[in-house]
């Protein structure tokens, strides 16, 4: 598995070591490194989009939608992988298509969380990974500094009676 801090820098040789096999086991079951890559972040969106779905019937939208935020942010401050998807370094189909599930689990959150009528799912994925890297700098000497930029965030989604800037 690749190393959640090195992301989709690590090398098919450290990956066969940790796993204990040899590189031509890794290579047999993977055409590429991208294809292992690729398997290993489409697990990680599997998990975010379970993690949405679980919360769309919850009986406070606003409070699953949070949890969610919560989660997925806290899934990206531990994995260097989902940082690489976000800033958009991943570009195997299987993972875009995984990508854009994930903005549709997180829409359904969106649809029933009353925010704001210009927030989409896709808005939240993409301000979940902006609180990560937000706060990664300082990750190191204060590691739960994402949870105070979350929760600034998560106050901007709500409607307000100030119109919204234009979309560029």
């Amino acid at each position: 598995m690749p190393d959640e801090a090195q992301g989709a820098e690590v090398s098919v040789t450290e990956i066969a070591e940790r796993a204990g096999i040899g590189k031509g086991t890794v290579f047999r079951h993977f055409a590429t490194k991208e294809d292992l890559i690729a398997a290993v972040v489409e697990d990680l969106l599997d998990d975010l989009i379970t993690a949405a779905v679980a919360r769309c019937d919850a009986t406070d939208p606003a409070a699953a939608l949070r949890e969610f935020m919560t989660y997925g942010v806290d899934r990206l401050a531990g994995n260097q992988a989902l940082c690489d998807v976000a800033s958009g370094s991943v570009r195997h189909p299987d993972v875009q298509a995984a990508v854009v599930r994930l903005g549709d689990a997180a829409q359904a959150l969106v649809d029933r969380a009353r925010l704001r009528a210009d927030v989409t799912g896709r808005d939240v994925v993409l301000l979940m990974t902006g609180v990560h890297q937000a706060a990664a700098p300082l990750r190191d000497t204060e590691p739960d500094l994402w949870r105070r930029y979350l929760d600034l965030l998560f106050g901007g989604l709500f409607d307000t009676t100030d119109p919204a800037p234009p979309s560029a």
